[in-house]
């Protein structure tokens, strides 16, 4: 392959954190990660390669949309998700650092490093030449690391490394990330300059403000193609939307930590919106375990066959992923 490329899969890290020195029920205002400097989480994106384009906050939540997709900063956890030849795990060690000098938070409660399969691996730097080399350089910074591989490890896998253990604060939390290949070209058509003026106007064009319409956006539109979004709604939750549109390596993720209840919902209206050839889903649940025993296996859709489905039982919560192929017209 030769000539203009661009990893547009992300790699995804979600750290939590709590301290042994407080009630872990009530913080006190010292335990925030909130509380560690602009600039010095702007250092740490230097390592990672990436720079902030927008930043903004809310009651609950610091948001970054970054050069290469975007960071959100929560009270006890953060989550940091970059594409292209980006360093992403450079950024764990130093931000270790920072919540235990800035927040008082001296235990990791959980850790989530997770990406879909590179398109041209060779590209990356590392440690992220080969998800084994991550998962050694993450076992090298923690204890009790457990890592997976979903899905088939020859067409669009999907790895994971968590760690086994029992959390304090995770067990209510939950996610969805949608990630999208093979993308309709006259949709894609909207996020390229020469034909759309602006990052509101490629947002309103594709239906993006219409996912959540109590949202706060906050998007950017890419020279000569590319967009990022964060978004933020009531109560910490958000959802962000990252495109890299050119016909040979189109790709879409989007991804919220909203309710599990609406999920079968959202993902009908993000593959209306972008008609991808092939997606995956990855549900992450931990006071849904019941949910997802009883849905399990609601999430199919009419245009699409479910080729693989997983659900992996871990200490304190269940994850689905599964992957569709659109159906020959």
């Amino acid at each position: 392959m030769t000539g203009h490329f661009f990893e547009g899969a992300e790699k995804l890290l979600e750290i939590w954190f709590t301290t042994s020195t407080s009630d872990t029920i009530k913080y006190t205002s010292r335990n925030d990660l909130r509380n560690i400097p602009r600039d010095l989480i702007e250092e740490v994106l230097n390592l990672v390669n990436c720079k902030v384009l927008q930043y903004a906050q809310s009651a609950t939540t610091d948001t970054y949309v970054l050069s290469e997709s975007s960071m959100f900063i929560f009270r006890t956890h953060f989550v940091l998700k970059t594409c292209g030849e980006t360093t992403l795990l450079h950024a764990v060690q130093p931000i270790l650092e920072l919540a235990r000098d800035y927040c008082d938070f001296d235990i990791v409660d959980q850790v989530f490093y997770s990406r879909r399969k590179f398109l041209r691996p060779e590209l990356q730097k590392e440690p992220h030449t080969s998800f084994e080399h991550e998962v050694a350089y993450l076992d090298s910074l923690f204890e009790g690391g457990s890592a997976y591989v979903l899905g088939r490890t020859n067409i669009d896998c999907w790895y994971l490394y968590t760690l086994n253990k029992a959390c304090v604060r995770t067990k209510s939390d939950q996610t969805l990330e949608v990630i999208m290949t093979n993308l309709d070209q006259e949709k894609m058509k909207i996020f390229f300059q020469e034909h759309t003026k602006s990052a509101a106007e490629a947002t309103k064009k594709a239906g993006i403000d219409k996912i959540f319409p109590n949202a706060k956006i906050f998007d950017y539109l890419f020279n000569p193609c590319g967009y990022s979004m964060n978004g933020l709604l009531p109560d910490g939750y958000y959802f962000t939307i990252h495109i890299t549109p050119e016909p040979d390596f189109s790709y879409v993720s989007f991804e919220t930590n909203v309710p599990y209840h609406q999920y079968n919902d959202i993902v009908r209206k993000v593959i209306s919106m972008f008609n991808p050839g092939k997606f995956t889903t990855t549900i992450f649940g931990g006071s849904a375990s019941n949910s997802l025993d009883k849905h399990r296996k609601i999430f199919l859709y009419s245009d699409y066959a479910r080729i693989d489905h997983q659900i992996v039982c871990l200490v304190d919560y269940d994850l689905i992923y599964s992957y569709y192929k659109k159906h020959p017209s």
